[in-house]
């Protein structure tokens, strides 16, 4: 079954599709429907041990700030596998994923993903 949105938005396609902005719009509604939908999971695993992002020095000179998402992928024994930026600024991304990288879970029954926040900020003193 389709979430309300999604069938409203396929219904009315025709009248939507008229002009190019009217079908990006569209896109982007079925998108936030589509990420709606989703079902939001509770990180399941503890962070048993969490390493700080190095700052880049260009963002610190920049004074950006900010949040990275980085979805990682986590084996049994809570090992992160896998890591890759998903949203957030491109300066603090690598130093974000590096980071994540070296993060240890807590153990588990199988290879999990999910996402996890990196913040960036910089002291005011």
């Amino acid at each position: 079954m389709l979430h309300p949105a999604t069938e409203f938005f396929r219904l009315g396609h025709r009248r939507l599709s008229t002009t190019p902005f009217s079908q990006k719009l569209f896109m982007l509604t079925l998108a936030i429907t589509a990420v709606c939908a989703m079902p939001l999971h509770a990180q399941a695993r503890a962070v048993v041990h969490k390493v700080p992002p190095s700052y880049p020095p260009l963002a610190k000179q920049m004074h950006i700030t900010g949040t990275v998402v980085v979805t990682a992928t986590v084996d049994p024994s809570g090992k992160v596998i896998k890591a890759e930026s998903t949203s957030g600024n491109k300066l603090l991304s690598a130093s974000a994923i590096d980071a994540v990288k070296q993060w240890k879970f807590s153990a588990a029954e199988s290879t999990e993903t999910f996402p996890v926040s990196v913040s960036f900020a910089i002291d005011v003193n």
